[in-house]
Formats: structure tokens, C-alpha cells, sequence
């Protein structure tokens, strides 16, 4: 029997009309045929606590242990007593081993500070109880922490900070202003020494804490070169990212002055870059540099030696990929961990200059699978250096895209090849358990998204069991410190590597590594751009071109295709497909730890485009004029799926699955052709089936 081409063209516009409802049930309790809990080595910090060592995370004997994370936000990290345990037991089903607790730093509900006082320097002994009582439910299914000390505090009168109410989230401020270093370190202090009393351990004692991080998405060095350092905010209250009050400017002039020695000069606006002498340029860039690199030896030597945490250390993330990240990467490198974040066309923000609020958004929508040199894979790969374990604990296809089928799937596979330490996505809930509806409220919540929750699940088979092989050849850079600040005024056209020379391609061949910062050397990289994009394990393969983008992955215990399939037809050693869709992710994976052709229980995932109920974008499908409501509803992935090489097989049926990882409808026999074993998709629709092979 002949197929046609992998995904017949069929426009998105026109299948507006067949979005159906599909709902994701995180209080389903019942027992799952995708439940993969069984990557978790529970109860976590069992085998003694992590470490930085050879350039991974290690257990005590140095067994790798690697992370498939999500982020708890705000409300969220501190669920009532009642929901704590099925949260915790709802993400271990879908083989998350860490969370990343985001604005712990907040007041309550939003966070532990408490709301009552005039100061924050004090948590809501409720929160507080709640948060521990929530670690200790996640340390019994083999769900580890990561702690984030300094996110989104906003001093109060009470804090004796200068300005309080004009500075934000005092990005930048928090490297050099006394007052605040001296407050980071009281916060960290009662954090890390408080005893959770349903573990028994203080946190800095705490083997299933996996890390501790200094500062979130803060660099003394980008807000210099992003114009955040002149000293004129003046409206209080105002956001997140924020110039510093005059007050602030003329403290840190009078330590530029100090630092120099010799003279007094102005402090260099990013407008005066180009035109500015080498060596005045470079003598500024090595300032602000050296400010970051005493913070983080500092705030590390205080956890560390005077709190004697035992958990590896982040400083912060390599963020701003549209600008050089080396200098932050220099210094934070210093500590355990490197980490980044990036996401794929981040929504574009509109504000009321007035108020500062938003009032709107503008998103690229656009599929990064035509786009490989710009993907959130070659961005993130800039930032791992050499020795150091290196993690992704913010990353996203933020909510509407309407290609975020593409995200996790891919870079679950790519992490793989590139041999990093860990991927949190960005995040999993802001709201507290008792306001979950089956909605998307707005850009990042994966908890309601369909399609994402299944690929989670297929996407920790991928990355914790390494089903991807690590590249043969690791590409390493070197930087001189000149090479360093010199790229801070480089041109943004060779973002995101700020590397004349060096071809973007290669992080989807090979791995690649910042080596040294202490002399200047690049490898030789010969050719062209290949195409496709080939790994040079041959596991990967990324096909790019206007509307015809496809990344395949072909490994025997994990395979799939994702992107396009106009006039294409594609496979993987076990699997093809004949879909309607013109563009979806299609994962397969064994759950018994075989490989695909001979497994007895494989999980499948078809997953397309995801909205509310209602949803209306405007014209240009940039932005949207409605939300919509409640429930979630999806595109389904409709045709037929065929599973080839299955050896020794005599029957295969599919089970399609609810949001909740239960049976829905009828288990259906896969037909027996020439080609293969073709398994009807789409109706029910769903986004994950139960495959059962018996022999």
C-alpha cells in the first residue's frame, strides 16, 4: 500500500474550524499507561548530594544525573497542603525530576515574604510551611529543588534602601550597592538555614536541593550596554527592566573613579560606544566586568564557606541573546554552574508610557524549523563552557504560537546531542492549584497546554535516558578578555556567537564549548552550509527552507518527525506517517526501555496547534483580539501513523489517551500491511496513544 507524502498541504486557516476540546486533568489520580515516574530515582538526594565534576552533575561516584525540569512561579510555589502531594505526584507521572522555584523573593501569596510588615525581610510563616511541606512531597517521588534567592523583590520603606520605590526589581543595583548585598545576604542566610521540619534538613543541608541561584536574568554588564545605567528613573514602581535612579548613578561613577585611580571621567552611554577610543572603551568594559566577577566570588564564598551549602551554584543566566553574553559568562563561570535562557520569539510587549502597563503584545509567529540558525538550539549552545555543567532553566514556544509543537521535542533531542546538564521549561503554573482551569491565561503556562504536557512525558525518555547519543566531536572557542569586550559593541548581525568565523551551524552537528577565556583561538570549520544539517552521531537530521522546515530523529529507543512535509516523504528507522496536517511534532518512544522494534509498549505523541476556546488572532496572526475561554482546544493529528521493523510482532493496537493519561474510547487494532502496521490518528481526538505490540 502506498502513502502520501508525509503531511498533505493543508492551510492552517482552513482547519480553523476543526479545533476540538482537549482539556488536561492535573487531578487525575489513576494509574497511566504514559506514566514514565519510572526515570525518577525517588526519593530524590537518596544517593547523597550533587556536584559539579568533570563538567556534568554527578551523584556521590559520579553517575550523571540530569535534569528535566520545570519552573513553579510566584502563587504557585507554595500549593495548599491538600494539593501539594497530587501536583507532585502529577509531574513525577510525566518524568520531571526538578523544580525551579521562581519568585520565592515576592510577598505572599506571590511569593514567602510577608505582605503584613514595612520591610521585607521576613517570610509568611504559612507560605513558608506550605513551600516545605510542598519540597518534601516533591523529594518523595524523586523531584529535586532548585532554589532562586534574588528574582523580583521590591523594597519597601522598612528595608532602609535609598529610592526603594523607583528602583523595580534593582537589576544591576544588586551587584554594588551595599545596603542591597547586605540584604541578599540576610535572605539567603534565613532561606538556606531554615530547617524544612517534613524532611528534617536545613535547605543548605538538603541533599534534593540541585541548586541554588544567586540572581535571575542580571547583568551589571547588559545594563550598561542596554542604556539602564544613566540615572533616570523616576516613576515609581516601574517594572522589570528599568534605568537606575540618579542616586544610584552617581554611586556607581564615584566607584568607577575609585577604580580608575587616576581621573575622573564620564561613564560611557551606549550611543558613545562606537566613537569611543579602544582603550577608553575597554578600560569602562573591564570595570563593570570586574564589579560582576567580585559578586559572584563573594556571594559563592558566603554560601558556600560561611553557610556551607552544599548544592551546586549558579550565578545567573546567559539571556540577552540579540547582544554578547561573554563578559557575564566570564564571570559567572567562576561558580558551579553555567546556565541560559531563551525563547523562542518572545512575545514583544506594548506598555502605556504613562502608566507602564501593558496594553498589548506582538508575537514573530513564525516556525523556527525553516529557521535553524536563529533556533533556540544554536542560541542556548553559546553559552556552555568547558568544565562546567550547563543548564537551561528558562526555555519556551511561548502561548500562541501556533508552531510550539516544534519546541520541546526538539530540544529535548538536542540538549541530548550537546551533552548539557539540564532543560527547565518556562514555567510550569503562576497560579496557585486552586485557580488551574483548562485554559491558557496568557504566554507561558505549560500546565493546560495539551500538546506540550505530552511532549514533556516523551521528552524526558529522550533527554534522562539519553536516547539522543552525545556528538562525537565537541567544536571549542576560546576568547582573549580583549576578544571579550570588544564583543560587547559588535555588530548585532552576528548575533547570537558574536564569532566572525565561526558557522552557526555547527552546535547542530557537533557539540560545541567555550574552552578559555585566556587567549584567543577558533577552530578550523571547513564547507559550507550542509543541507540537510546532519549530526555527526547521524541520530538528527534538520531539513530548513521557506515552509518546508523538518527536523527528523532517528535513535533506536526514541524517533520522531517534526515540522513540515509538503512534497516530502520522510521516515525514521520505525516510523512514518501519512497526515492531513501540514505542519505538527510526532514523537515515538519505548517505555520499556528497548528499542523500538522490540518493545512491548511504545508512547506516541501527535501534537499541532493549541488555543482557547474562541480564540481570535488579528489579520496578520501576530497578536490577538480575544483570549478566549475555557477549554483548551486542539488541532488534531488526523490520517494514519505506521510503525515498520517491528520484530517478531503478531498484533499492535493503540490506545488513545484523555488529559489525564486515562483510555479514551476504544483500544483500536493497528491494520497489517506491506508498509507496515497503520494506526488510524485523530478520532478521538488526542495527542498521545498507548501503543501495546504483542509476539
Amino acid at each position: 500500500m502506498k502513502f502520501p507524502a508525509l503531511f498533505t498541504l493543508l492551510s492552517l486557516s482552513a482547519c480553523a474550524a476543526g479545533l476540538e476540546p482537549f482539556p488536561m486533568d492535573w487531578r487525575a489520580g489513576e494509574a497511566s499507561p504514559a506514566d514514565v515516574s519510572f526515570l525518577l530515582d525517588a526519593p530524590a538526594g537518596r544517593h547523597g548530594f550533587l556536584a559539579s565534576r568533570g563538567g556534568h552533575l554527578v551523584w556521590p561516584g559520579g553517575r550523571r544525573f540530569r535534569i528535566w525540569g520545570v519552573n513553579f512561579t510566584a502563587a504557585a510555589t507554595t500549593p495548599a497542603k491538600e494539593d501539594a502531594p497530587r501536583v507532585a505526584a502529577h509531574l513525577a507521572r510525566f518524568g520531571i525530576n526538578c523544580v525551579r522555584f521562581h519568585f520565592l523573593d515576592r510577598t505572599a501569596p506571590n511569593g514567602l515574604l510577608d505582605a503584613t510588615r514595612d520591610d521585607t525581610r521576613a517570610f509568611d510563616a504559612a507560605h513558608l510551611d506550605r513551600f516545605d511541606f510542598f519540597v518534601a512531597e516533591l523529594k518523595k517521588r524523586g523531584i529535586y529543588t532548585n532554589i532562586n534567592l534574588n528574582v523580583g523583590r521590591t523594597y519597601k520603606a522598612g528595608d532602609g534602601v535609598k529610592d526603594h520605590e523607583l528602583l523595580g526589581f534593582a537589576k544591576a543595583l544588586t551587584y554594588f550597592d551595599p545596603r542591597l548585598l547586605e540584604l541578599q545576604r540576610e535572605c539567603a542566610r534565613a532561606l538556606l538555614t531554615h530547617r524544612n521540619p517534613y524532611t528534617g534538613a536545613e535547605y543548605r543541608h538538603e541533599p534534593a536541593v540541585a541548586i541554588v541561584e544567586l540572581v535571575n536574568e542580571n547583568s551589571l554588564v547588559e545594563s550598561w550596554f542596554s542604556g539602564r545605567l544613566l540615572g533616570q528613573a523616576r516613576r515609581p514602581n516601574p517594572g522589570t527592566w528599568t534605568d537606575i535612579p540618579a542616586s544610584y548613578e552617581r554611586d556607581l561613577t564615584r566607584l568607577f573613579h575609585a577604580w580608575l585611580k587616576k581621573e575622573d571621567v564620564a561613564r560611557l552611554a551606549p550611543k558613545e560606544f562606537a566613537a569611543a577610543p579602544r582603550e577608553r572603551f575597554h578600560r569602562e568594559a573591564a570595570f563593570y566586568m570586574d564589579l560582576e566577577r567580585r559578586y559572584f566570588r563573594q556571594m559563592g564564598d558566603f554560601l558556600k564557606r560561611e553557610l556551607g551549602v552544599k548544592a551546586p551554584i549558579a550565578g545567573t543566566s546567559d539571556h540577552n541573546h540579540g547582544a554578547s553574553g561573554y563578559p557575564l559568562l566570564a564571570s559567572a563561570s567562576q561558580l558551579d554552574i553555567v546556565d541560559g535562557h531563551v525563547y523562542w520569539q518572545h512575545p514583544r510587549y506594548f506598555t502605556d508610557p504613562a502608566t507602564g502597563r501593558q496594553t498589548g503584545f506582538e508575537i514573530g509567529n513564525s516556525p523556527m524549523v525553516n529557521d535553524p540558525l536563529n533556533s533556540t538550539v544554536v542560541q542556548l549552545s553559546r553559552s556552555a563552557v568547558a568544565g562546567k555543567p550547563y543548564t537551561v532553566s528558562e526555555v519556551n514556544h511561548p502561548f500562541p504560537a501556533e508552531y510550539a509543537a516544534e519546541g520541546i521535542p526538539i530540544l529535548a533531542a538536542y540538549a541530548a546531542l550537546q551533552d548539557w546538564d539540564g532543560l527547565f521549561w518556562y514555567t510550569f503554573e503562576h497560579k496557585t492549584p486552586a485557580e488551574w482551569r483548562p485554559v491558557q491565561p496568557r504566554y507561558f503556562e505549560i500546565r493546560p497546554d495539551p500538546v506540550k504536557m505530552a511532549q514533556i512525558a516523551a521528552g524526558a525518555l529522550v533527554f534522562l535516558r539519553a536516547d539522543v547519543r552525545a556528538a562525537v566531536r565537541t567544536v571549542k572557542r576560546s576568547y582573549s578578555m580583549d576578544e571579550v569586550r570588544e564583543s560587547i559593541r559588535m555588530d548585532r548581525r552576528e548575533r547570537p556567537f558574536f564569532t566572525p568565523g565561526f558557522p552557526p551551524w555547527v552546535p547542530l552537528r557537533s557539540a560545541t564549548r567555550i574552552e578559555s577565556f585566556e587567549r584567543a583561538e577558533l577552530p578550523r570549520v571547513t564547507g559550507g552550509q550542509p543541507s540537510p544539517i546532519v549530526s555527526d552521531t547521524g541520530e538528527l537530521a534538520w531539513q530548513h527552507g521557506e515552509q518546508s522546515g523538518l527536523v527528523r530523529v532517528d535513535t533506536p529507543r526514541s524517533q520522531a518527525l517534526i515540522g513540515f512535509g509538503k512534497a516530502r516523504r520522510e521516515k525514521t528507522a520505525n516510523l512514518s506517517a501519512a497526515v492531513d496536517n501540514e505542519f505538527c511534532a510526532i514523537t515515538l518512544g519505548s517505555l520499556d526501555g528497548k528499542p523500538v522494534a522490540e518493545a512491548s509498549r511504545l508512547l506516541l505523541t501527535t501534537g499541532a496547534r493549541v488555543a482557547n476556546t474562541g480564540m481570535q488572532w488579528d489579520e496578520k496572526r501576530k497578536t490577538l483580539l480575544d483570549w478566549g475561554t475555557e477549554p483548551t482546544v486542539i488541532e488534531p493529528v488526523t490520517g494514519a501513523i505506521v510503525l515498520t521493523g517491528l520484530k517478531g510482532a503478531v498484533k499492535v493496537s493503540a490506545q488513545p489517551l484523555d488529559g489525564g493519561g486515562r483510555p479514551l474510547g476504544a483500544l483500536r487494532s493497528a491494520k497489517k500491511s506491506a508498509a507496515g502496521w497503520e494506526i488510524p490518528v485523530g478520532r478521538p481526538a488526542t495527542v498521545w496513544y498507548a501503543i501495546a505490540v504483542d509476539r
